[in-house]
């Protein structure tokens, strides 16, 4: 079941009443998981470049979409070799400043995951 997202303020959001003060995952199942963004840090010296290896951790067989919430003021992007890692596995990537991704995720449908950076 997907979760609601609550809302969102500069370092915390929060999903399903539940406050996060870390940049999150939402699985297919609705599970809440920290984002890895180490795998990011160690080839780019930033979390602000999703890298391929994150990609590989954040995709889900099956998903269809994703929602990738790029900060408050929507400093997060995708490498070249991440946005074709979707690209290849058939998951079609919705990039938006974190506000307005909640509100895209919120109304989704179907096999949606979702990524929130939650500063930036």
């Amino acid at each position: 079941m997907r979760p609601s997202i609550d809302g969102t303020a500069f370092g915390h959001i929060t999903i399903a009443g539940e406050s996060y003060e870390h940049d999150v995952v939402i699985r297919l199942s609705g599970d809440v998981k920290k984002r890895k963004k180490k795998l990011s840090k160690a080839q780019y010296g930033t979390s602000h470049m999703v890298s391929l290896a994150e990609a590989e951790h954040i995709f889900e067989a099956g998903a269809k979409r994703l929602i990738l919430g790029s900060g408050q003021s929507g400093s997060v992007e995708l490498s070249d070799e991440a946005a074709e890692y979707f690209r290849t596995n058939g998951c079609a990537v919705q990039l938006l400043p974190t506000p307005q991704a909640i509100t895209a995720w919120n109304a989704a449908k179907g096999a949606v995951i979702a990524m929130f950076h939650v500063t930036g």
